[in-house]
């Protein structure tokens, strides 16, 4: 693992983009820190920059980092969460501008697969995790679903072996700073 996970974080140094396992679907990632990084996946997937993309972080401390305010509900929600579920916050921070919505809101999913998360923890920076489809096209639930298109134009493709098994896109919820939540995605 630790050689694909070094061959990642090259590619994600370099501003390119890599096609990894995430904890739900098979995501193309780059550091979400980023914005020409960030730019070559809108191009990759032919979709409108004006629409936000997910963030995966690896731990609490980093999460605070990236994010203004946490709510307290979130940590709840953190640690009961059945099934990875995706937080869109109120106020972004040190993420590449284009990967944040219009405003200033990111959805942030703490990680916890053994791929992705140790991954993230070494390159001590969040990744943009998207599925790896066209914008428009339906979400491919297993690598073998993935279009040639996308696997072609990503530096590195993380070997299948890392795969958890899990193809299920995450849940999504709003929470806002009062603790409002809003269920996007079940």
């Amino acid at each position: 693992m630790q050689n694909e996970i070094n061959k990642c974080i090259e590619v994600l140094k370099s501003g390119g983009i890599i096609l990894y396992p995430t904890d739900t679907v098979w995501g193309i990632g780059c550091d979400a820190t980023n914005e020409e990084a960030v730019k070559k996946i809108y191009e990759l997937k032919q979709r409108e920059d004006s629409k936000s993309m997910i963030v995966l972080v690896s731990s609490d401390a980093m999460l605070q980092k990236y994010v203004v305010d946490v709510p307290p509900l979130a940590w709840d929600i953190i640690d009961l969460a059945t099934k990875p579920t995706t937080i869109i916050y109120p106020k972004a921070r040190l993420i590449a501008k284009n990967a944040v919505a219009i405003d200033g809101s990111v959805g942030i999913r703490m990680v916890k697969n053994n791929f992705a998360h140790h991954l993230i923890q070494k390159f001590n920076k969040p990744i943009i995790s998207t599925s790896a489809n066209i914008s428009g096209k339906s979400t491919p639930l297993t690598f073998q679903n993935i279009d040639k298109s996308i696997t072609t134009q990503v530096l590195h493709v993380v070997n299948q072996l890392f795969d958890n098994g899990n193809h299920n896109p995450s849940s999504i919820i709003s929470l806002n700073l009062k603790g409002e939540i809003k269920v996007l995605r079940k």
